[in-house]
């Protein structure tokens, strides 16, 4: 049995980590930090998508901005020609 986390990144979703910064509902001046972090794909981000618009529905800190870093972690090998050879006997 195959986990889902790893389906999903056979499916090509990538790890997906969004620094967010809000306001506080109570100190509007004052922001504070939070960090989320999920697979997605790149570049729609639709799981992100989704988080973002349920914040903004039914939390009150407002948003001030979001910072995507992503990374596929199932890539194709990376291979470069080698002018040489090695022999085993």
């Amino acid at each position: 049995m195959v986990s889902s986390d790893f389906a999903k990144q056979v499916a090509g979703y990538g790890l997906t980590t969004a620094h967010i910064l809000y306001r506080r509902p109570d100190h509007r001046w004052l922001l504070q930090s939070y960090v989320w972090q999920d697979y997605d794909l790149f570049p729609a981000f639709p799981e992100l998508s989704k988080f973002l618009a349920f914040w903004q529905e039914k939390l009150e800190g407002p948003l001030h901005s979001v910072q995507v870093a992503h990374a596929r972690l199932i890539k194709p090998a990376e291979l470069r020609a080698v002018n040489g050879e090695f022999r085993l006997h």
